[in-house]
């Protein structure tokens, strides 16, 4: 398996999730639109389980190939919220993320190859990051519903927020699986759990922003639109801490977290 065999895995699957999503819009039942969606999903992790025995190495250490898993993780989440909560929406706004992620990476594709230093090597590495890539996931499908239900203010309803709060509940759980493993990580290939490394800070930083967003809302469970607010910018503090870090002067040089540059 190589990175030019990508585009046809990607074609293939967008195929089956494009299809899948128009199925719930059309109100097909759920079994068909799970089905196509679940179709897609094995088709791309086919590509990255290719990826990975032609690396000889978990495909994680690039931005690119974070940007795989991530693509993968969308269509999960979102089948699992249709499948939980018959939102027949949901499954068009995780296909279209996860095309667009795939559209990046076909745009900019990143050297992949066999070399992975000695800090990456770790045992730990690998569920750090598939873990913080599933927990993106999570809170990216509770941000588009965010966005959604602040778009459509008369149709937020109990029902509603239920789901942004256990989606929010979810992503957070892992995010801090996450975060335990990356410390166990450090502690093995720096010598610290935690250093405030750049990205250290801006994960830190993210964490307690969706934390905030749990204590309001059990403070204040009929202010939904502050509610909402705050899990926008959570959102924002998430995608600092996953690629804009990179752009930032103060990482230049000075995050172990940079391994592509």
């Amino acid at each position: 398996m190589s990175w030019d065999d990508f585009v046809w895995f990607v074609i293939a699957s967008s195929l089956c999730w494009i299809a899948g999503a128009v199925a719930a819009l059309m109100q097909k039942g759920w079994k068909l639109p799970v089905l196509l969606t679940c179709g897609g999903i094995l088709l791309f992790f086919l590509f990255i389980l290719g990826m990975w025995i032609s690396l000889e190495r978990p495909p994680l250490r690039t931005m690119g190939e974070t940007r795989l898993w991530y693509s993968f993780f969308l269509p999960v989440v979102g089948v699992i919220t249709f499948v939980r909560w018959r939102y027949r929406w949901i499954l068009s706004f995780s296909t279209l993320m996860a095309i667009v992620f795939c559209f990046i990476n076909l745009l900019k594709p990143e050297i992949h190859n066999k070399t992975l230093m000695p800090a990456l090597q770790s045992p730990w590495f690998a569920p750090h990051v598939i873990v913080y890539m599933f927990a993106y996931a999570v809170l990216g499908a509770a941000f588009v519903v965010a966005v959604y239900l602040l778009w459509k203010q008369k149709t937020v309803d109990s029902t509603s927020m239920e789901m942004c709060d256990n989606l929010v509940y979810v992503g957070e759980a892992f995010l801090t699986i996450g975060m335990l493993f990356g410390a166990i990580w450090a502690k093995e290939a720096w010598g610290h759990y935690w250093s405030w490394d750049p990205k250290e800070t801006w994960a830190a930083a993210t964490w307690l922003g969706y934390l905030i967003y749990i204590h309001y809302r059990s403070h204040h469970a009929s202010r939904n639109t502050p509610a909402l607010i705050i899990l926008i910018f959570a959102f924002l503090l998430l995608q600092m801490c996953w690629f804009g870090i990179n752009y930032l002067p103060a990482a230049q040089g000075n995050s172990i977290h940079v391994y592509n540059m």
